[in-house]
């Protein structure tokens, strides 16, 4: 004897409808920015990011009005407009705030701090990860990496910079953020809503007067790997044995370019070789 698919508890439903269009006059508007978005790259569908970052600008994420949008305008399946806007998290899939306030939490933002920022920011704002305010101004999440682990601990909003965070300062952050004040991140351009920011991600200037020219370039501390390759460096700090003669204090170090530059490569004394600064008892070999 066989049961049914409702005797058994289960419920197959009805299949989706299919998205809806945008209003011809949004239609027409985002066909001429597809036209200038595609018409950057050889092969249309190499264009499906921007794409999707055109439709985010529209509505605040990615709904299946813009999934739909770029599968006819690049003349792709739905499935495959699909599988690009949920493998990226950078696409919202459902509304969000005007400002994406992110916290890092991966190892080194999490130990410097970051952990213990993500839950001030939960207590303070009242939500949990990937939740918005009431007010509709930030969308919380804490992210695994800001690829900027030297100014650690980073939160970025609306992916600018906002290094060497503390609890108290990221709460000062998202106050301003939510009463409507004009906020700077440590490297960057003043910060604008997550719809203007995915407009300039599709490819579109920044119209913002004297933006661009805010926008500067890399932190000092991530350029020292670059500096120490092209030997753009400052002469290396010279560590001397405890109790050794110390060296003229005119007399500068220049470090040849293939040197390793490392205050540890100079001898250091240890517990063995120098009884006055024990570290602790010396055991035999093999205790």
């Amino acid at each position: 004897m066989t049961t049914s698919s409702s005797e058994r508890g289960i419920s197959l439903g009805m299949p989706e409808l299919p998205a809806p269009a945008y209003p011809d006059d949004v239609r027409a508007r985002l066909e001429a920015d597809a036209r200038e978005i595609i018409a950057r790259y050889p092969d249309s569908r190499s264009a499906l990011l921007p794409l999707l970052h055109l439709v985010q600008s529209e509505e605040g994420h990615v709904t299946r009005t813009g999934m739909r949008f770029c599968a006819d305008v690049l003349e792709l399946t739905t499935a495959e407009v699909t599988a690009v806007a949920t493998f990226y998290t950078m696409y919202r899939r459902r509304p969000s705030g005007d400002y994406q306030v992110g916290v890092c939490t991966n190892t080194l933002c999490a130990v410097m701090g970051g952990d213990a920022i993500f839950e001030t920011l939960q207590e303070h704002l009242g939500v949990g990860n990937g939740e918005t305010t009431a007010d509709g101004k930030v969308t919380l999440e804490h992210i695994e990496c800001n690829a900027a682990c030297d100014y650690a601990p980073v939160v970025m909003v609306n992916w600018e910079f906002f290094d060497n965070q503390t609890p108290a300062s990221a709460k000062r952050l998202v106050d301003d953020l939510r009463m409507g004040r004009d906020v700077e991140p440590t490297r960057g351009a003043r910060v604008c809503t997550f719809k203007e920011t995915a407009r300039i991600l599709a490819g579109f200037p920044d119209e913002r007067p004297g933006a661009v020219e805010e926008s500067g370039s890399a932190g000092p501390a991530s350029l020292v790997g670059l500096r120490l390759a092209k030997g753009e460096t400052a002469p290396a700090r010279v560590v001397h044995p405890r109790g050794g003669p110390q060296a003229p204090q005119d007399r500068v170090h220049e470090p040849s370019p293939t040197e390793h530059l490392s205050s540890h490569d100079a001898p250091q004394e240890t517990s063995a070789s120098d009884p006055a600064h024990p570290a602790g008892p010396t055991a035999e070999e093999g205790e």
